[in-house]
């Protein structure tokens, strides 16, 4: 609607409601068959952050949808193992699926003389016809063989793509038979493109392949000495964030046992249960690494938010929190103020041009809610938001996760039984503490979602198509709209900037507050320059349609 941008403005300190959204829900559903429409509104939520509506997701995608999704293999091998730079991984499967998890995420990776990194090679077994027809086993023997031989590698992964489950190789038979052969750690994942509905289903079996045969078979060689130990869950390293976030927490005097899994070794996994706590950034696809640490181990955990320097801050005090200790309080609230104060001109620069200004965003894990910290800092509005593969409990928090129905693509996956360890479960924290904290506002174990932090009125699409996509822009005439690289070239043929928020179009880091400094001037560079003004659609100096016969049709006779 034309006139929704102004309506959205600020007046003085106060934010003016957001428009009513009904218009473009109606014409989103009503080109849809009625049967689509039905399950699709399920999908589409109007928020209300008081009193927070049911939402559908995880879910299959409607047939015919074009979807922003990913397989459960990228999942597993392009999001959560993927970043793990000593570990040699074998895709078994088509050169393709090797591609993909290989070079289209931007996972960086320090490179150190004395630790094997394996992140520029693409190992596959490039299961051609014969192998589908006959069976690729005796190849991937072959691949772990050659592997090992070229590069005497402290583990193997090998990962299952869509034709290996059909035709029924065992990887993780082949696995343990390297394993017993060579004396390393050779372990497979059962990651086929179709399990589950979405790349969460690949999440979950990467979690569970990593807290079997990784985390805890490491004891450090030198004791941890320091007791502000964290593992940091669910951070990958896109464009450099993990290494601003540790930069952060280093100043603090907190030290990183283990990110999962952004610029991550081997052994820092396997000596994960060090830590006296967990804290989860991307909810979904680490959440149950989270749990089971707790149950086996006895590592509480958080569900922080780095992206976004006030979030930043926030985050870094529920950790000084947790650990109750007034030294530790006082160098976070100095490091705080040292890099507040040196991000301020910055940030007080954009905001001058960017306050008011609209944004969409669509994006994996609990992504979306911290983009919306990142907006919130320069005083943009976030007025719709969504992700492609998360579950109710992203959107309407923890509170909802008991009464989420299991369907049957979740019962594909297996759920690990999980006991307390018994030499090594050590409680951080008391009851008594642990009720203590929670009095003082720190929740543990827990995640409230996004759909409270929005605003009301604010659109909530789960899974959204290109054609709810476009109905948004048409309505919203937003200022930015981020999204994944499937529909970046769409958004932008639209005539709206689009920032690639999976792999951050070759920016970043975005996390911290160097991070922060970083997103402010891309995002204003996007929406206030002039360059797009110079530009002209094809289309708009030529006819968007010629056509020449190649043969012409005979005339008819009679």
């Amino acid at each position: 609607m034309s006139d929704s941008k102004d309506n959205t403005q600020t007046a003085g300190s106060a934010l003016i409601p957001l428009p009513d959204p009904s218009p473009v829900l109606k014409e989103m559903l009503d080109i849809y068959p009625p049967k689509v429409a039905r399950k699709r509104a399920k999908h589409i939520r109007v928020n209300d952050p008081h009193d927070v509506p049911e939402v559908e997701a995880n879910v299959r995608t409607i047939p015919g949808i074009i979807t922003q999704r990913g397989c459960c293999y990228a999942g597993c091998k392009g999001v959560v193992i993927g970043p793990i730079k000593d570990l040699v991984q074998i895709v078994h499967g088509p050169i393709g699926c090797s591609y993909y998890a290989w070079g289209t995420r931007r996972n960086l990776a320090n490179q150190d003389p004395s630790v094997e990194s394996y992140m520029p090679y693409c190992f596959s077994t490039d299961l051609t016809e014969d192998e589908i027809i006959f069976g690729g086993e005796k190849k991937l023997r072959a691949a772990i063989q050659e592997a090992y031989e070229l590069f005497h590698p402290k583990a193997i992964a090998v990962f299952s793509t869509c034709p290996v489950g059909l035709i029924g190789d065992d990887v993780h038979a082949v696995a343990r038979q390297a394993k017993a052969d060579l004396g390393i750690n050779v372990f497979g994942f059962s990651c086929e493109g179709y399990k589950g509905v979405s790349q969460s289903a690949g999440h979950h079996i990467a979690n569970n392949g990593v807290f079997k045969n990784m985390v805890g078979i490491k004891e450090p060689e030198t004791p941890f000495t320091n007791p502000f130990r964290i593992n940091v869950l669910g951070e990958y390293n896109i464009g450099g964030d993990a290494w601003e976030i540790e930069r952060v927490l280093t100043r603090c005097g907190i030290e990183v046992v283990a990110t999962f899994s952004g610029n991550a070794l081997y052994d820092q996994i396997g000596q994960s249960h060090h830590a006296n706590l967990n804290v989860v950034m991307c909810h979904r696809s680490i959440n149950y690494m989270a749990e089971m640490m707790e149950t086996k181990f006895g590592i509480p955990w958080i569900k922080v938010n780095f992206i976004g320097a006030d979030s930043m801050s926030k985050s870094l005090r529920k950790i000084a929190q947790y650990f109750d200790d007034a030294g530790l309080s006082e160098r976070v609230e100095a490091v705080i103020a040292e890099e507040l104060s040196a991000l301020k001109a910055v940030r007080e620069d954009v905001t001058r041009r960017c306050s008011g200004k609209l944004a969409l965003c669509y994006a994996g894990g609990s992504r979306s809610h911290h983009w919306r910290e990142l907006f919130k800092d320069i005083e943009m509005r976030l007025v719709s938001a969504g992700y492609e593969f998360a579950h109710r409990d992203d959107y309407e928090g923890s509170r909802v996760a008991s009464s989420i129905k299991v369907d049957a693509d979740s019962r594909n996956i297996e759920e690990l039984a999980v006991e307390a360890d018994p030499e090594r479960y050590r409680p951080r924290k008391t009851q008594e503490q642990v009720a203590v904290l929670e009095e003082n506002g720190l929740k543990l174990a827990t995640y409230d979602g996004m759909m409270p932090d929005m605003e009301a009125n604010a659109i909530v699409i789960d899974d959204i198509s290109h054609h709810e996509m476009e109905k948004m822009i048409e309505f919203y005439k937003p200022d930015i709209f981020c999204s994944g690289i499937k529909d970046k070239f769409v958004i932008e043929k639209m005539g709206v900037p689009c920032k690639q928020i999976h792999s951050y179009d070759y920016g970043g880091p975005y996390a911290g507050y160097k991070g922060a400094a970083n997103f402010y001037r891309d995002i204003d560079t996007m929406i206030n320059s002039s360059a797009r003004r110079f530009l002209k659609a094809p289309w708009e100096s030529q006819p968007e349609l010629q056509a020449n016969f190649a043969v012409r049709p005979e005339k008819k006779k009679g």
